[in-house]
């Protein structure tokens, strides 16, 4: 149906080359983008989709030939072959544009739900700044044996300069960007559109959306550093310049959500035209993996309230401190949240959660602080809500997968925890009702980098010292390390739930980057209980 020039230059046509995304048992959502100074509106785009990589075994093949369409939406194109595959079944595909063939992708389909997979695994990913390092990490990513890539967000970051640096960040040669609108800070839907259009340009980026199927969430930097719903006006507000401005925030924040949804192959409900910004979009949605894994993945940024004002003392950040409205997911998504949780019949129960989930404390006794206010310390009521059902419905295999505080973390969920920050009085730990792991920074900045503390003496003094205090002040969290950057891999079977902690180096541009394992920890099924097992993969 199509002809294809062999000496063609992809890049040239397809600059931010291929994706795929919203797996389903029967079909996946296929995306790339056409360069606009080779767009002709006369000619039809190609997709095939086939059984082999050498593409001879076709399943599907069709055109795309709406040009306005294609215009209308930064020159990205979503094909949904829903209806068209089998199940649990991996496939290669490829568009074709003027006798160009684009690189080839693979996806992969979910399997039936009446279906018994030996295992999944899925490559976790978080926090990507792109003026912050260089992302080989994604090259180790695509030659992962993994079947689906989970995306808990920040995919790109809303500035064009070192705002979201710290004392002990570098330069990045090659990193530099410039907004359209000339501002450091998004200022309108060109500004997100570049900032897509730029990260997904870097080789090692495509690369990963080449090999395997993304699920995609999102925290604040897809739309504004601390991003939070002002009842007062109805209306977005954050760290922006124009944070306090609700017509500005409401009309940017749409904006953001729609160059969100044009780049991201993902199956979210989208009404760009609603007239409520937050009924416009529906990102929380389950992913079911026959009997062995149902995913939740939910949105902690449109519908959560302010920062509290307190300071977070023991006392300041129990439960008795908030009024009984406070929310991060709003009454609807927490319903939803722990029904999904409450009722899944799969062998593990997965939250694929944005920002930290258990308590994090700094100090000791009366003389601690809990910094981590835009995690669920911040929002304790809603926090011992959710874990007060979790914990009444006798969950199995239960595991949250977090991101958002740049660092490896493997901690167990509990009914409560000592102090006040769940609500208690006492010393004593709550029953474990399930694990935590975090996965790390692709490349944005963390706790040692902030200090100045990633290289040389600093960093050999200070990562095992650190890797010692935390779970020492808090004692539910069995594992840390904030001073590498990387990635994990969560494999799920029968018997067990295993996290691989991944480290590297973000300094070199180059596939080559040293990659190595900072942590890797075994749940068995049945028993929540982190086994290290790190020996066994470093």
């Amino acid at each position: 149906m199509f002809t294809i020039d062999a000496d063609s230059d992809p890049d040239q046509t397809f600059p931010q080359s291929v994706a795929s995304g919203g797996p389903t048992p029967d079909g996946v959502i296929l995306w790339t983008r056409i360069a606009p100074e080779v767009f002709d509106p006369a000619e039809p785009l190609g997709v095939q989709v086939a059984h082999d990589e050498a593409m001879t075994d076709l399943v599907y093949e069709g055109a795309v030939t709406d040009a306005d369409q294609i215009r209308a939406h930064d020159y990205t194109v979503k094909i949904d072959l829903a209806g068209h595959l089998d199940a649990a079944e991996s496939y290669y595909y490829r568009f074709i544009y003027r006798g160009v063939a684009s690189r080839r992708g693979r996806c992969r389909t979910l399997p039936d739900s009446d279906a018994t997979p030996d295992s999944i695994r899925f490559a976790v990913l978080a926090c990507q700044n792109y003026l912050n390092g260089y992302f080989p990490a994604f090259h180790h990513v695509a030659e992962e044996d993994v079947d689906f890539l989970v995306h808990v967000g920040d995919f790109i970051y809303e500035s064009d300069n070192g705002q979201f640096k710290g004392f002990g960040s570098y330069d990045y040669a090659g990193r530099e960007k410039s907004l359209p609108s000339g501002h450091d800070r998004v200022w309108s839907l060109a500004d997100y559109r570049y900032l897509y259009r730029t990260y997904r340009s870097d080789r090692f980026l495509q690369e990963a959306l080449e090999s395997h199927t993304l699920i995609a969430g999102w925290d604040d930097h897809e739309m504004v550093n601390d991003v939070y719903w002002d009842r007062r006006t109805n209306a977005p507000a954050g760290d922006h310049p124009r944070g306090d401005d609700p017509a500005f925030m409401t009309e940017l924040i749409a904006d953001a959500m729609h160059a969100w949804w044009e780049y991201m192959p993902a199956r979210v409900e989208y009404d760009p035209n609603g007239d409520a910004l937050q009924e416009r979009f529906r990102l929380w949605r389950t992913f079911e993996f026959g009997d062995l894994v149902t995913l939740a993945l939910t949105d902690e940024r449109l519908f959560r309230d302010p920062p509290r004002e307190a300071i977070p003392t023991p006392d300041n950040v129990g439960p008795h401190r908030e009024p009984p409205g406070r929310t991060m997911l709003g009454d609807e998504q927490r319903e939803w949240l722990v029904e999904t949780l409450t009722e899944s019949e799969t062998r593990w129960t997965v939250w694929a959660d944005e920002v930290l989930t258990v308590p994090f404390r700094i100090g000791s006794g009366p003389f601690s602080l809990y910094p981590v206010q835009g995690g669920w310390d911040g929002y304790t009521r809603e926090r011992q809500r959710i874990t007060e059902a979790v914990a009444a419905a006798d969950v199995d295999n239960f595991v949250t997968l977090t991101g958002d505080m740049h660092s490896y973390v493997a901690a167990y969920q509990q009914a409560s925890y000592p102090g006040r920050v769940t609500g208690g009085e006492g010393v004593a730990q709550g029953d474990r009702i399930g694990v935590e792991f975090m996965t790390p920074a692709i490349t944005s900045l963390n706790v040692a980098e902030a200090l100045h503390l990633t290289r040389g003496w600093r960093k050999r003094l200070t990562e095992p010292l650190l890797s010692w205090l935390v779970p020492l002040m808090n004692p539910h969290i069995e594992f840390f390390d904030g001073h590498s950057w990387g990635y994990s891999v969560v494999e799920f079977t029968g018997d067990a739930c295993t996290y691989v902690g991944y480290a590297v180096d973000k300094t070199t541009n180059e596939p080559t980057a040293d990659r190595s394992v900072v942590a890797a920890y075994r749940v068995p099924s049945g028993v929540v209980d982190l086994i290290d097992v790190t020996d066994e993969y470093a």
